[in-house]
């Protein structure tokens, strides 16, 4: 059978990073001088040695240094080692999540494409980031047909063979679930994620085996207290301590070596346990050592041959004897890897499988639809109950622009309850994108799509009962062009959302920037002030406002073009609705200039959150994301 595995190979690596010494608790606005800061230590570190950079720079920590190591396929790779020890860093240099300071990722012998890897490769973080409304089925048939260029019937059948192979098939239709909604087990759920835990790491780390063997596929993983039975799962184990790897071989390796430097593995105890609560002993007995070394390498030739074979009797260090021992197979086939070339799927498939899994997500979240489409149903109501036939003079006139504020405050500041949902989509499409599921372009564009026919059912549960109970312009084509007002708003605060929602990094100073930004925008819409009155230095304000635009757009809609009369005097009009309009500046040809407006407000906000989702997710610069 064809190996579906890579030979990876690392040589010579090391990465450190810069350490405040401090928490700012402002730290979110000066995230960019961290980058800075780190990357000048880049720099540095690729200028002078280690040892010296060090010293200089007290705040740099090396978290790994000079690292080899190699994974083959048919194997699993287990990085075992203490807290700080590197195992997680090493892993995501190894996965192209990290970039290391110096050193090479080879890939079959040859230098790693990053780009290349990522589409052939899985990398499963810590934590579960799964939709917790999509079924177990649901989530990995949308990870298939996301990744594998493949007829339905095969991707169904693929599906349905990895679900036995979990050992999920009593739960394949239950939803995943998470610590608000009941779902699978968390074993279960670590399981569909392909994780770890205390409870599911023995049937996880079987499977797995199964896979490799089987499949000839190439697994690395990190572990921290692995199991007796566990650890007998293992092919090879890579032991780290303080960012340097102190063996790679086999279990039986480990031990063997252990008690050539004197360290007997005490009955019923296990090795790697007792080989890591060791470390500190083992690391004090190689300083002593390496100044032996160290005086051995510096005398004449025929006392070190001397010295050399009092080492063989067990004075070698322990890195020394690991890699002496260390058993490297040259005969590996440089079986070549199909490499993908591009997405498995058009833009068009990507977006329309994207869409199908939104409008999941959306119509299964409780919150968000039945309570969303419940709450705009009761506020129309409510709303015209308060505002019932209006009369059509100056006080009326001076109620319905009440009115139209509050429908404005309210519908562009009730929106913030989908922030939490979009910061958990964020999370999921880092993590896919990172391995080339699909485009960043696909997932904005499918976001956008998905939401245009529920918010148009919003608007029209709010806008039909209110237009007509309240009494607005009678005409027909007047409540169409209030409906699409409505609309227009409620997807201009959707996208303002996506659009901080991708910047931001919590709820909580998410909800605190919106309303924020919000409350400018209403303070500047002309309701308060009219644009004579807002002073010059100010003004940009008024024409970048959200809320200037529909608010025309209602007040014209009302009045325009209508044979209202709102003040009489002696049996004739003074006061019409249009000559108000006209001073103020509004007429019909301002109608349909509003709505492209708000349109291209919308487009914005969504191209704006395209971009900062662009860089987050490839970790490029705004200008390399533009270009």
């Amino acid at each position: 059978m064809k190996k579906q595995g890579c030979e990876i190979e690392a040589v010579g690596i090391n990465y450190r990073v810069y350490r405040q010494n401090g928490e700012n608790p402002f730290k979110i606005f000066n995230k960019n001088q961290q980058q800075v800061k780190q990357q000048e230590v880049d720099l540095e570190l690729q200028q002078q040695p280690s040892s010296k950079f060090e010293e200089a720079c007290p705040g740099i920590r090396h978290v790994l240094k000079d690292v080899n190591c190699r994974a083959k396929p048919w194997e699993i790779l287990a990085i075992v080692g203490p807290s700080g020890a590197g195992k997680s860093s090493l892993l995501e240099i190894l996965a192209g999540k990290l970039t290391q300071q110096s050193g090479s990722i080879f890939v079959n012998q040859s230098p790693i494409d990053k780009a290349q890897f990522k589409k052939i490769s899985g990398y499963v973080t810590q934590k579960d980031n799964l939709f917790p409304l999509l079924t177990v089925e649901e989530t990995l048939m949308f990870s298939a047909k996301l990744r594998l260029r493949l007829p339905q019937a095969q991707l169904r059948a693929r599906v349905k063979s990895l679900i036995q192979e979990l050992g999920l098939g009593h739960v394949a239709m239950t939803r995943v679930g998470d610590d608000r909604v009941r779902g699978i087990s968390g074993g279960e759920r670590r399981r569909v994620s392909i994780g770890l835990d205390s409870t599911s790491a023995l049937q996880i780390i079987d499977k797995l085996k199964v896979m490799a063997e089987t499949l000839g596929r190439t697994i690395i993983l990190s572990i921290h207290q692995p199991g007796f039975r566990i650890v007998k799962l293992f092919s090879s184990i890579l032991m780290m301590a303080n960012g340097s790897v102190l063996h790679q071989g086999t279990l039986d390796q480990l031990g063997a070596n252990l008690r050539e430097i004197g360290l007997q593995v005490p009955l019923h105890v296990n090795m790697i346990e007792f080989a890591i609560e060791s470390i500190e002993a083992i690391q004090q007995q190689r300083k002593g050592q390496q100044k032996a070394l160290a005086q051995v390498l510096s005398a004449p030739s025929p006392q070190r041959k001397s010295d050399e074979g009092e080492s063989r009797s067990g004075k070698f260090t322990l890195e020394q004897l690991f890699q002496r021992s260390k058993v490297v197979d040259e005969d590996i086939v440089n079986v070549g890897i199909d490499f993908p070339r591009d997405f498995a799927n058009s833009r068009l498939q990507e977006t329309i499988v994207l869409t199908h899994r939104f409008s999941k997500n959306i119509f299964r979240t409780k919150e968000l639809f039945a309570c969303r489409t419940i709450q705009m149903l009761i506020s129309g109501l409510v709303l015209g109950s308060i505002f019932h036939n209006v009369k059509d003079d100056l006080t009326g006139a001076q109620e319905k622009v009440g009115l139209f504020a509050f429908i404005l405050t309210f519908l562009l500041s009730c929106t913030t309850e989908a922030l939490p949902i979009f910061l958990q989509e964020r999370e999921i499409l880092m993590k896919e994108t990172s391995c080339g599921s699909y485009r960043v372009s696909s997932y904005a564009i499918a976001n956008g799509l998905v939401y245009l026919p529920f918010l148009l059912i919003l608007a029209i549960l709010f806008s039909a009962p209110l237009y007509w109970i309240v009494g607005l312009n009678p005409s027909f084509m007047a409540f169409m062009h209030f409906l699409l007002l409505i609309w227009l708003i409620l997807y201009t605060a959707n996208s303002v959302v996506v659009c901080f929602s991708a910047l931001v990094p919590n709820f909580i100073i998410g909800n605190s920037v919106i309303s924020g930004v919000m409350g400018s925008f209403f303070l500047f819409s002309g309701y308060f002030i009219s644009k004579h009155g807002i002073p010059k230095f100010w003004i940009f304000m008024h024409y970048i406002s959200l809320f200037k635009y529909p608010f025309e757009g209602f007040l014209i809609n009302e009045f325009s073009e209508s044979d209202k009369c709102l003040e009489y005097m002696f049996g004739s009009c003074m006061v019409s609705g249009e000559a108000v309009l006209r001073e103020e500046g509004y007429g019909e040809e301002s109608r349909w200039r509003n709505v492209i407006i708000m349109v291209c407000f919308i487009l914005v906000y969504r191209f704006v959150s395209y971009v900062i989702l662009r860089c987050r997710c490839s970790q490029r610069s705004l200008r390399a994301a533009l270009s």
